[in-house]
């Protein structure tokens, strides 16, 4: 019984990471994308012009979905606390 409750834990864990993660990822990739097909079409193939655009997009999403990402955080952690307690008390 202990594994499962281990597993179950560490899978929430997991996907609490994830859905933190999600936000960033997803924009840096989509800006990279863009700007991939930015410089294709315009035929500049410097490596660090997709380097800053994608930090400015990050730190943007960061900024826009910070709110929602701690209100997760919170809510996911008081979750996990509660569900600890039920087994080990």
């Amino acid at each position: 019984m202990e594994e499962e409750i281990f597993l179950t834990i560490f899978q929430k864990v997991l996907v609490l990471t994830m859905e933190m993660c999600a936000p960033v990822l997803i924009t840096s990739i989509v800006v990279g994308l863009l700007i991939s097909i930015v410089q294709s079409v315009t035929q500049i193939q410097e490596s660090t012009l997709t380097f800053v655009p994608k930090i400015f997009a990050c730190i943007l999403a960061l900024i826009v979905c910070m709110p929602w990402m701690l209100s997760i955080f919170i809510s996911r952690t008081n979750e996990l606390f509660d569900y600890m307690r039920t087994f080990i008390g």
